[in-house]
């Protein structure tokens, strides 16, 4: 099949570091191997493309028309980003309507309203995939001007096309609240298997291992304030970045604590950056609403498929994907998270049973492969040799 790939969004550059990077990068990489042609079409190419996807077509739509060049208050610039994107995607609409394509897989993005438009012009197939609930997202911490068109542009696009997928509860529950869509399903994140195998812990001092973006809902903080509690020997390592890393490079200073910082690291490099760890961590903060924990954390899967036991908060659908697999501890405790860590950090056999049981469950159930043949189901798509 020939399928459009579509994301709007400026702030997911395609071959970039950050987990919606990822995301991309592996559904067009299984979608690939699943035999179908694809092309990608953004409004951020980035510019780290991975040696097995070089050859990807990738069409960048400009986010800035000449006549909107200059300064700009917040507003205005808020108003100019919604403007580019409703643009981007009508050029998505108008050159895929010339050139036809048999199905449109599109990553949510306010204002795109492309999977509507396809679908109405030319009864074109999709597949709507939702992260997280943007709209919420952009008023809480960047500016949203017009609102009500985001909305529509939701209800429009979920009301037009074959499967609406949310990669979780929270997501789906949000989605139906605002559109009243018919189908809407979950499908959790996965993780490449393949790529990321299980290493042998290094020598010495366990190394626990951090992997994401360096953001407040990361709770890495936490994590080295409990670096600070520890009673067993462990060391820290953080591969990320973002806009937290100065603060937190300062504070590991004033705990005196010496944490091998990696900075940002591209997808495929992953793998060697989580070798000779012994422990994965996702220490996210509490939140007011448990709804705020929406998420469907890549990191975990690749703890995972790492082979490493996980601790983690008990928090959003982490107690779902961890059952048996790793330890659970309350948000925002950085001495519950200390002594967890701690009890694994002496237990070198718990940890190895705990590792092979993780590679097990992400094997057979959490593989980019099991994640985009269930989209594909849901969406009626059928597909030779993967029935």
């Amino acid at each position: 099949m020939r399928i459009a790939y579509v994301s709007i969004d400026p702030g997911i550059p395609v071959f970039g570091t950050k987990g919606a990077s990822v995301h991309v990068q592996e559904v067009v990489r299984e979608l690939l191997a699943r035999g179908h042609e694809v092309t990608v079409w953004t409004t951020r190419r980035g510019d780290r493309p991975p040696a097995d996807l070089a050859g990807l077509p990738v069409v960048e739509l400009p986010m800035t028309a000449p006549e909107e060049a200059g300064p700009a208050s917040g507003a205005e610039d808020a108003e100019r980003r919604e403007r580019a994107q409703r643009r981007a995607s009508d050029e998505v609409v108008r050159r895929l309507l010339a050139d036809g394509v048999d199905l449109v897989y599109e990553r949510y993005s306010l204002f795109s309203t492309v999977l509507a438009r396809l679908h109405e012009a030319a009864a074109t197939p999709g597949v709507l995939e939702v992260n997280a609930p943007l709209v919420d997202e952009q008023r809480a911490h960047r500016l949203l001007v017009d609102e009500a068109g985001a909305l529509a542009a939701l209800r429009a696009q979920t009301g037009a096309v074959a499967a609406t997928v949310c990669v979780s509860e929270p997501v789906r529950r949000w989605v139906l609240a605002r559109t009243g869509a018919a189908r809407v399903s979950t499908v959790p994140n996965g993780v490449d298997v393949r790529r990321i195998v299980p290493a042998p812990p290094g020598p010495g001092v366990p190394v626990v291992v951090f992997v994401g973006t360096l953001k407040p809902w990361h709770g890495v903080e936490d994590l080295l304030r409990a670096a600070s509690l520890a009673r067993e020997p462990w060391r820290l390592r953080i591969i990320g970045d973002g806009p937290r890393r100065a603060g937190l490079e300062e504070l590991a200073g004033r705990l005196v604590l010496r944490v091998d910082f990696r900075g940002p690291v591209a997808p495929e490099d992953v793998p060697a950056h989580l070798a000779g760890a012994a422990i994965g961590a996702a220490p996210y903060p509490r939140t007011d609403d448990e709804d705020d924990q929406y998420f469907s954390p890549l990191k975990v899967y690749e703890y995972l498929a790492a082979g490493l036991p996980v601790v983690a908060s008990r928090t959003g659908q982490l107690p779902e994907v961890l059952e048996g697999l790793g330890v659970l501890v309350p948000p925002s405790d950085p001495a519950a998270l200390a002594a967890a860590i701690d009890a694994l950090a002496a237990d070198p056999a718990r940890r190895a049973a705990l590792g092979r049981a993780g590679r097990a469950r992400a094997v057979a159930r959490h593989s980019w492969a099991d994640v985009v043949g269930r989209i594909m189901r849901l969406a009626g798509v059928a597909e030779a040799g993967h029935g």
